[in-house]
């Protein structure tokens, strides 16, 4: 085998110009199927990053009515959804994939919140328990966060994030300064960011109502202040921390389910569920998956107008060589000799097309990406697995001139002028 590598890279050394030509449709073909394969890769990523944000690791489960989410401040507070119990979070932490479970409220924030005669317009409003800031990946960028004395003291503290701090403030030192909200006086003692910072892209009206909220601000007060400003026993969201992105649906499904044994309402259409963004992500990713087949099948063909090309110029090596193949068989050379040997030659000239087309592919993904802005992610398997597909190539179209210089009569061949 290996005498035959070596005669099959002699052969391709003498005729480089010939071998680059065959070379070229395997070239071209891995290439755009490279190229191909990591834009599609690199756009699902961006889907999945813009959906769940950038290392973010947790899903919420809230309270629904149909398809569309429970509005306390226009329904009130349903009857049958009890207040979900300290148990029942501890509960959540034996599920599987979940690190951390958080219990929360919320209101959208419009003109609600003042500083002096400035108003935070848009955003939310969050009632959180003492671990929300932890499973929800929040660090204290100034100031401090929230202690066990604030929730049992019934504090009126209150934490800003960075966008919500700039629009009350303007600039101006935020920790200690008092802010209302609802018309009762909260301390600001900290602000908060996310401990990963995330840029989402926006190409669309709905992409931005998606990220609008998390843009105008948040504000976090403790949840046993919370019915200072609402209402008491009004229903929570859970919120859960898991080990990877990948179990969201899962670790959802489980919560959803504990939840809604507790319930007793009325409307069947009435209870929690988690918010899949994971899902919405790979339905997203669904949409453009036909395209995306149909165009690795276009590249596909030109892997086939190059294997045509391989076997032609084989064919013309084993017309050119046949007083050689006459030759060796003349002195006792096996038909399966011969055979291997043009195989190893075709499979080794597609092969180093395949590689080439790997590198050429990678190069062009990443002029498509500084082009168009569009994030790529190179797979290894798929490059792995193109340059064995190319030998593949070179295995199929090489077989028929194999089979022919295998079968050459030694005695007519050593005649062949």
């Amino acid at each position: 085998m290996l005498e035959n590598i070596r005669l099959s890279f002699q052969g391709l050394w003498s005729h480089k110009m010939r071998s680059f030509l065959t070379m070229l449709g395997i070239i071209i073909g891995i290439a755009a199927i490279i190229a191909i394969v990591s834009t599609i890769k690199g756009t699902n990523e961006q889907i999945k990053e813009n959906l769940i944000g950038s290392g973010e690791n947790t899903v919420n489960i809230r309270l629904y009515q149909g398809d569309n989410t429970y509005e306390m401040e226009y329904n009130g507070i349903p009857d049958g959804v009890p207040v979900i119990s300290e148990e029942t979070r501890t509960k959540m932490m034996d599920l599987k994939h979940v690190e951390g479970a958080a219990l929360y409220t919320s209101r959208d924030a419009y003109n609600v919140i003042y500083y002096k005669n400035t108003g935070l317009s848009g955003g939310k409003i969050y009632g959180v328990d003492q671990n929300y800031l932890n499973a929800c990946n929040y660090i204290i960028r100034q100031g401090r966060g929230f202690t066990e004395s604030d929730f049992k003291k019934f504090r009126k503290v209150a934490l800003l994030d960075e966008n919500s701090s700039e629009t009350l403030f303007q600039g101006e030192e935020p920790v200690g300064k008092t802010v209302e909200i609802q018309r009762e006086p909260y301390t600001v003692i900290g602000i908060v960011s996310k401990s990963s910072k995330f840029e989402p892209v926006i190409n669309s009206i709905e992409d931005y109502y998606t990220y609008a909220e998390n843009n105008t601000g948040a504000v976090y007060v403790p949840d046993t202040t919370w019915p200072l400003l609402y209402g008491y026993d009004e229903p929570q969201s859970l919120v859960l921390k898991l080990d990877s992105v990948d179990n969201m649906t899962v670790a959802g499904k489980e919560a959803s389910a504990v939840l809604n044994s507790s319930l007793s309402v009325t409307d069947e259409t009435m209870k929690y569920k988690a918010d899949d963004l994971l899902k919405q992500a790979e339905d997203l990713q669904k949409l453009g998956q036909s395209t995306n087949t149909m165009l690795i099948w276009i590249a596909g063909i030109s892997l086939l107008v190059g294997g045509i090309g391989v076997m032609n110029i084989m064919l013309v090596s084993v017309t050119e060589r046949t007083q050689e193949i006459g030759l060796k068989k003349a002195i006792g050379a096996r038909k399966g000799k011969v055979l291997g040997q043009f195989l190893t030659e075709a499979a080794v000239l597609t092969s180093l097309g395949g590689l080439v087309g790997v590198i050429v592919g990678i190069i062009l993904a990443e002029v498509i990406s500084r082009v168009t802005g569009t994030l790529v992610a190179i797979s290894i398997p798929a490059a792995v697995l193109a340059v064995v597909f190319s030998m593949v190539i070179g295995i199929v179209f090489g077989l028929l001139p194999s089979y022919k210089a295998a079968n050459l009569d030694p005695i007519e061949a050593l005649r062949h002028e």
